[in-house]
């Protein structure tokens, strides 16, 4: 069965809630980007609970589903991709604890995860993975869809 990975499209403050990573080590092609909140499911999770608890674990805010908006096949990590818009709902932006956070050895090479808000007029002129999300997220914006 192929991995699901879930993400949330936060709108905060006139931008999008991103995580900054930066120092990677295990990326050959981009050891600094920026990328949506969001990770693989948990056993019996739906994708839904799945993008609410890692919203929660990385950026410490609580969220509510508004509704699934894009979904893509990654062929570079074999495993499916859902992308939900998401409203904030409450917590403090920033106090995710997360294994990440951890110092976990298993994240070593993985660099350092940076909450961070990024206005909607910046998203284009940065690195946001996966590339295909990042140009729909744009169009998304240029239309006042988002």
């Amino acid at each position: 069965m192929k991995r699901v990975r879930v993400a949330g499209i936060i709108p905060l403050e006139d931008g999008f809630a991103l995580m900054h990573r930066v120092g990677v080590k295990k990326r050959k092609d981009y050891q600094e980007y920026y990328t949506f909140p969001g990770g693989g499911l948990e056993e019996g999770e739906t994708p839904e609970q799945g993008t609410i608890r890692e919203i929660k674990e990385e950026l410490g805010i609580d969220v509510k589903i508004v509704k699934k908006i894009y979904e893509m096949d990654s062929k570079k990590f074999t495993q499916k991709e859902i992308f939900y818009l998401c409203e904030y709902v409450g917590g403090k932006f920033g106090t995710g604890d997360g294994p990440e956070f951890s110092n976990d050895p298993r994240y070593a090479d993985s660099g350092k995860y940076l909450p961070e808000i990024i206005k909607k007029e910046q998203i284009e002129s940065i690195i946001l993975l996966p590339l295909e999300m990042k140009e729909k997220l744009v169009n998304d914006i240029k239309e006042q869809n988002l």
